[in-house]
């Protein structure tokens, strides 16, 4: 089985998905020195991306982080936001599952969970 790496992103003021919204993954160092950008995109319509953020052998266990451009995307929208970007860092210890991460967001304030 291969693993994967997916996100979700939804607009809980609006009660919407969160499309348009810029996403980064990044993989931090071992020894908390450096990171490295692996990938940076906008989510779809749905508020998802088109295809997963990591797959099969991509899958490396360690930490990783989630950045999610919440204030440009509320700027854009009849909303002032209270946050700018939402980080959500994890641990990939089993790269054969699918890790989920989902984000409910509104302007002041934001959910994340791992998801299925």
């Amino acid at each position: 089985m291969s693993g994967k790496l997916t996100t979700h992103v939804l607009d809980t003021s609006m009660g919407t998905p969160a499309a348009g919204m810029k996403v980064q993954l990044w993989r931090l160092g071992e020894t908390g020195d450096g990171r490295e950008l692996l990938f940076e995109g906008f989510t779809n319509e749905d508020g998802r991306m088109n295809h997963p953020l990591l797959s099969g052998e991509e899958m490396v266990g360690g930490t990783y982080e989630l950045l999610f451009d919440v204030g440009e995307y509320f700027r854009g929208g009849a909303h002032v936001a209270f946050l700018e970007w939402v980080p959500v860092r994890f641990h990939l210890a089993e790269p054969t599952s699918h890790y989920h991460v989902p984000l409910l967001v509104a302007p002041g304030g934001y959910s994340t969970y791992r998801g299925s």
